[in-house]
């Protein structure tokens, strides 16, 4: 028996479409993609379907209309409200997509995400409800930047995943607005996320590493040679969909890294 058809997509599917699209390549937006299935399943509807829908937000995507890419235009003013709406208030969008995500897999966010949420279990209140939304949004980022990057440091190509971060450029303390913008992600590997967030190293807007300074200290250590030298002035591999915004790299330089 196929799947119930229906003309019209609510909200609630809108968003969950959504969702998947910023966590799936664009090169995976087919029926056949077991991500795709799935969602179908969660909503009653074809694959098909929910790949058209997800062709639909790539035809509204900045990203693939200055590469002159269409996708299926034909949902365009279905789409459009929920992408207006995720770029003008980033972090209830996401974590209202989880919520629902949740209730569809007949669970909760604190279940689904138990072991992220582990350390704040002792949090009540508003509080806890705070801690709760920035470590979900926090792994959504991470999704959406590790896809960007193929799941692969842009430093070095490490494809391990516990030692990849999706590092910040514009910090997460310091700018709300832009805390879930892919465009304010990298990914690299624990040493270069941490020399990166501490103003160690920077990258210059034509995508270059700097070193700061004060690494020239520790010039005659092996170390330095192997994982700092060598990388000095080498280009960040190219992300698949979103590049760093020249102004957060900007920002980076004039207030992160460290020039003393």
């Amino acid at each position: 028996m196929g799947k119930r058809q229906k003309n019209n997509w609510s909200r609630e599917e809108l968003i969950l479409a959504f969702n998947l699209y910023l966590k799936i390549p664009f090169g995976k937006i087919s029926y056949r993609t077991p991500e795709v299935i799935y969602l179908a399943e969660l909503i009653g509807r074809s694959a098909n379907a929910a790949a058209i829908r997800l062709a639909n937000f790539a035809s509204v995507d900045p990203y693939h209309q200055s590469r002159g890419v269409k996708g299926m235009d034909g949902g365009i003013k279905q789409v459009q409200p929920i992408w207006d709406e995720f770029f003008h208030n980033q972090e209830a969008l996401v974590f209202l997509s989880e919520e629902i995500l949740a209730e569809k897999q007949k669970t909760t966010i604190e279940q689904k995400y138990q072991k992220e949420l582990l350390e704040i279990n002792d949090l009540v209140g508003e509080t806890k409800i705070r801690a709760v939304k920035t470590r979900v949004n926090q792994c959504v980022f991470r999704q959406m930047v590790m896809v960007n990057y193929s799941a692969k440091c842009a430093i070095t190509g490490i494809d391990i995943p516990e030692l990849l971060f999706a590092s910040h450029i514009v910090p997460w303390s310091q700018n709300e607005k832009e805390r879930l913008n892919p465009e304010n992600g990298i990914c690299l590997s624990a040493l270069y996320d941490k020399a990166f967030d501490k103003g160690l190293i920077g990258i210059n807007i034509d995508m270059k590493i700097i070193l700061a300074p004060k690494l020239k200290n520790y010039s005659t250590k092996d170390y330095y040679q192997q994982q700092f030298k060598s990388v000095e002035g080498q280009t960040l591999t190219a992300p698949t969909k979103y590049h760093p915004k020249q102004e957060f790299l900007e920002f980076h330089l004039d207030t992160i890294f460290d020039k003393s």
